[in-house]
């Protein structure tokens, strides 16, 4: 599988990375099913595993633990993420200094390892300052609990500041940005990704089958799927919506344009979000073997220029099919504080 370099970090990384999301009580409960899963990829030759504490409240950590013993760890990049809230206490969630310190700890124990590749913050949280979060997060790299520091669904003027925040007070630098890109969600291409390419950030896009919708399970006419993923953000599946009701009728489209090109409609959506100059690896998230089956196969293919100008036609580039897509809703947006 291809190796690509992770920013400027100078580690090499497949352009597929194994997410854990769907690992425990949020997708597939069976651990040694999970592990399975985790090797098999490995066998394929993926070197890049990425989790967070909050998928299945720290289950997901410890499965990826558990199929990383055994001598497994020192070859893979293990990624991780901090933020979302992990109990009843205010204080469980978040960007603080307290919370971070805290909470890595945790996932070094689910993880049974005594360092993490990739830290990363999983959302941006406007009420705590960022040199917080980046001073705690320093500390830990100095301290040899983590190797490198990266964010989640960051809009690119908190990427900036980030960075500027970095350089001004002598802090650990996000060397890497985990945004939401699809052929549906290409709203980074209008600032993160340029953003990132301009200060030298490795991009690991999230859900670039666009939550299942690129898989063909979703089809115009027919009987639509139950998933957990839907109960957890209901504006992505809404069918009432008239964003969604689009998105079937661009799955048709998408899938004619795969069937024309000679591979699966999972391949195009992957291959597309690999083919761009920004990103590193894709992050795919499977809930079974059969479903990693189905996606190894994108690291080969490469879409044309003619494919890519079709794709463009359907959903142009810079733009989101469905605003619930973006990840993350800007505060500043939300009446409260638009209103005197």
């Amino acid at each position: 599988m291809e190796l690509r370099a992770l920013g400027r970090t100078g580690v090499k990384v497949s352009c597929l990375c194994l997410g854990a999301m769907m690992f425990g009580e949020w997708g597939n409960p069976d651990h040694e099913d999970g592990v399975r899963i985790i090797h098999r990829a490995l066998d394929a030759g993926i070197n890049f595993v990425d989790t967070a504490d909050v998928y299945s409240r720290g289950e997901s950590e410890e499965i990826v633990g558990k199929a990383l013993a055994g001598g497994r760890r020192d070859r893979v990049v293990l990624a991780t993420k901090v933020h979302g809230t992990m109990g009843e206490d205010p204080n469980q969630f978040g960007n603080s200094r307290r919370w971070i310190i805290r909470e890595v700890e945790d996932s070094l124990r689910r993880l049974r390892t005594d360092w993490i590749d990739l830290y990363q913050i999983h959302r941006p949280e406007p009420g705590t300052d960022i040199e917080e979060t980046l001073g705690a997060l320093s500390d830990l790299v100095h301290a040899g609990k983590v190797r490198y520091i990266g964010s989640s669904t960051f809009p690119a003027s908190m990427l900036v500041e980030a960075q500027w925040a970095a350089e001004r007070r002598n802090l650990e630098r996000f060397a890497c940005e985990q945004p939401p890109y699809s052929i549906l969600a290409r709203g980074i291409e209008a600032d993160v990704l340029p953003t990132c390419q301009r200060y030298g950030v490795g991009v690991i896009p999230w859900s670039p089958l666009a939550g299942g919708w690129l898989t063909g399970r979703y089809r115009a006419g027919a009987e639509l799927p139950s998933s957990l993923r839907a109960q957890r953000v209901p504006g992505r599946f809404d069918m009432s919506l008239p964003a969604n009701q689009r998105k079937l009728e661009l799955v048709t489209q998408l899938a004619d344009l795969a069937d024309e090109a000679g591979i699966s409609l999972i391949q195009l959506a992957l291959a597309f979000v690999l083919r761009h100059p920004a990103v590193t690896a894709a992050i795919i998230g499977p809930r079974t073997l059969e479903h990693l089956e189905s996606q190894l196969g994108a690291a080969d293919v490469t879409l044309s220029i003619e494919v890519l100008d079709r794709i463009d036609a359907l959903v142009a580039p810079g733009t989101n099919v469905n605003a619930a897509d973006a990840g993350w809703e800007n505060p500043s947006l939300a009446p409260a504080a638009r209103r005197r």
